[in-house]
């Protein structure tokens, strides 16, 4: 027997906020019951599992022991690196920050950047690019 994952939470100030960004980023609605004030929202990811937002009440302290590596879906064939370049333009513009650069001019590395609640997650190559 095993088991599956079936939620992946993450502890915030304001739920509802962190939870906009992060559809936003995802391309992913809200539910239509979420709402500003809520204690707890969600994302229903299309692999089955939900991303949930659950409010605490104290901030973050530290760096993130666990964090979502994401990848654009598609391979811009022009430039290596230029649809991971474009969608971390893209989560910037949302409110994100950088906090560690590593692309390489070959087109290689990711970018580690914080949610607003200075969550750390990375945004990489796509699938196509990494195995190429």
């Amino acid at each position: 027997m095993s088991l599956a994952i079936v939620n992946i939470c993450i502890d915030c100030a304001d739920p509802h906020a962190l939870g906009t960004f992060w559809g936003e980023v995802l391309g992913i609605p809200l539910a239509s019951d979420d709402a500003p004030g809520d204690d707890e929202v969600g994302l229903d990811l299309p692999s089955g599992q939900a991303l949930l937002f659950l409010r605490v009440p104290e901030g973050k302290v530290v760096k993130n022991r666990l964090h979502l590596c994401l990848a654009p879906p598609e391979v811009d064939p022009t430039r290596v690196g230029a649809s991971r370049d474009a969608e971390v333009e893209r989560v910037l513009a949302l409110g994100a920050t950088v906090v560690d650069d590593l692309r390489q001019p070959d087109g290689k590395g990711w970018v580690v950047l914080a949610d607003p609640a200075g969550n750390e997650f990375c945004v990489i190559r796509p699938a196509e690019e990494q195995a190429g």
